[in-house]
């Protein structure tokens, strides 16, 4: 069952091949595969893949990350980075590990300073990718023992990132970039569980957000880092359980996060808001089956969420600054799920996904101009 899957698992659906499979330990350090060449625009990623996360810095400065081949094999797996220059997406060149790997997240702070997270596979090692303007690199990271998972990933400058997820074994990461290298700083796991989603507003100022494998369908699960230490906040609770996916906050007394809640036999979209001392639930529509990926926040009017319906249509959710309206967005066939939001205006905003069934997966971007998601 979806709902039960979701909840017991700390990563979203793109990551849960890579974790469900055996981990081979003790292998050598990871080396490059070979750099993919560029390709064309947009259509040239209706192939086998999927994107997990999207970023932008302007109208003309977009980042897409995930995977391409297939879920079924995730030792094939090869990493995935495509950029949006104003005109077309373009797939960039980039590292694979070897034995397999994808990126779950992205976060720009520029057209020079970009971040991707994700995992590797046959080595266990959590992934993390550097843009400098000109190439993406891999840069060390933590990866505790438990086969670790980065899932999100936040920046507000040059010296200032974090990357959240977790393991096998429940835990959750948190790992930060103080602008020399990357540290695992400790974080609450009581009741288990992991970390999807992560934002920041300062140094002082960020949140993550995640579930717990407490009770039957998780718990939903939110952190807080005050610039010395990451302590949980209590978060509106579904009577049935739920999980939290997404975060995105304008300032420290406003953010969103969203996720599911469930219960034995359904689920339906869940949005939480922070107002500067609490959070609490702020009704949405939520058609039968209804599971919210992502997040993103202009201004207090602006906002959106994506995800999916149960029967397999994208779901994109807009705030006006009073409440939330579903917007038709396209779901190309058979199946289509939005794993990733950003904007950078009113008028210009990309969502990102799949399309597909188990069998055959492929890439999806959908832009906002305005007036429609094309």
């Amino acid at each position: 069952m979806r709902t039960r899957q979701l909840a017991t698992r700390f990563v979203r659906v793109l990551a849960v091949p890579l974790l469900v499979a055996g981990v081979v330990a003790g292998v050598a350090p990871v080396t490059a595969a070979a750099r993919p060449r560029p390709v064309g625009p947009a259509a040239s990623f209706a192939g086998s893949g999927s994107f997990g996360g999207v970023a932008a810095t302007s109208a003309s400065n977009a980042w897409a990350v995930g995977y391409t081949g297939s879920a079924a094999r995730p030792d094939q797996t090869k990493t995935m980075i495509v950029r949006w220059n104003g005109t077309a997406w373009a797939r960039v060149p980039t590292l694979t590990p070897a034995g397999g790997g994808y990126l779950s997240g992205v976060a720009a702070t520029s057209a020079t300073s970009a971040w991707a997270v994700g995992a590797t596979y046959n080595t266990a090692q959590t992934l993390i990718l550097r843009w400098n303007g000109s190439t993406w690199t891999r840069v060390p990271s933590p990866s505790p023992l438990g086969h670790p998972q980065l899932v999100g990933v936040a920046a507000t400058s040059a010296s200032n990132a974090w990357a959240v997820g977790g393991t096998i074994a429940f835990k959750t990461l948190t790992e930060r970039w103080t602008g020399s290298k990357w540290t695992q700083v400790p974080s609450p796991s009581a009741g288990g569980g992991g970390l999807n989603g992560v934002t920041a507003t300062s140094a002082s100022d960020a949140w993550a957000v995640g579930g717990t494998s407490t009770g039957n369908l998780g718990k939903t699960l939110i952190l807080h880092w005050n610039g010395t230490a990451w302590t949980r906040v209590p978060s509106p609770g579904p009577p049935g359980g739920g999980y939290l996916s997404g975060v995105a906050a304008i300032s420290p007394s406003s953010a969103w996060a969203v996720g599911f809640a469930a219960s034995s036999s359904s689920q339906q979209a869940l949005i939480v808001r922070w107002n500067g001392s609490r959070w609490t639930r702020v009704p949405s529509p939520s058609p039968a089956g209804s599971v919210l990926e992502a997040v993103t926040a202009i201004s207090a009017q602006n906002a959106w969420a994506v995800g999916s319906t149960g029967n397999g249509k994208t779901l994109i959710l807009h705030w006006n600054g009073t409440a939330w309206k579903q917007v038709p967005s396209p779901s190309p066939a058979p199946s289509a799920v939005l794993r990733g939001v950003t904007a950078t205006s009113a008028n210009s905003a990309w969502a990102v996904g799949q399309t597909g069934t188990a069998g055959r997966i492929n890439t999806l971007i959908l832009h906002w101009n305005g007036t429609t998601w094309k």
